[in-house]
């Protein structure tokens, strides 16, 4: 995975919040019927932090996100990975900014069943307290320049076995740098 170094707006403590999210739903392939449309849920639809501020990773968050094809080898699916803090005062959360985001990547061809593909971020740590961080990534099937299925997930934990995990297994909603 590309390591990136994104810089955290100072904020004060934050405070630690558990982050539910279910991937849900039955079918592993995006059905030409959704053309055009926000994906339905699908047990291939998923993100997961892989990676959280580890000996071989400090500070560093990993962001891993699976997503099924269409079966439409004339599409192409791309991913968008985006680190997030929380912000105690306000009680929300916040992009990082262009440091905390991939950009449009390429994952390959829609006619495979499912592609996995992550990136991980190293974030500059906090003088004092720490920062609670969680994954966004937007997902797109794209038929030439145009966008004909979109999917939006936050990270959540439960994906155990993702490629590059540290420590191996490791799947998590949220991660804390200090």
């Amino acid at each position: 995975m590309r390591r990136r170094r994104a810089r955290v707006p100072a904020i004060a403590a934050i405070s630690i919040v558990a982050l539910l999210g279910g991937a849900g739903g039955a079918s592993a392939r995006v059905s030409p019927s959704d053309r055009g449309r926000t994906v339905s849920p699908s047990k291939d639809l998923w993100t997961t932090i892989n990676v959280c501020d580890t000996v071989g990773h400090p500070d560093g968050i990993g962001i891993r996100g699976s997503m099924p094809g269409s079966g439409d080898r004339r599409e192409q699916m791309f991913m968008r990975f985006q680190v997030q803090y929380f912000d105690g005062r306000l009680q929300q959360w916040h992009n990082t900014g262009p440091d905390g985001d991939s950009g449009f990547l390429a994952v390959g061809s829609a006619r495979f069943r499912v592609r996995e593909s992550g990136r991980t971020f190293t974030i500059t740590p906090p003088v004092s307290g720490s920062y609670l961080l969680r994954g966004v990534v937007t997902f797109e099937w794209r038929q030439g320049s145009a966008v004909v299925r979109h999917a939006r997930k936050r990270t959540a934990a439960g994906h155990g076995g993702t490629v590059g995990s540290d420590p191996t297994g490791f799947t998590a909603a949220t991660c804390e740098i200090t």
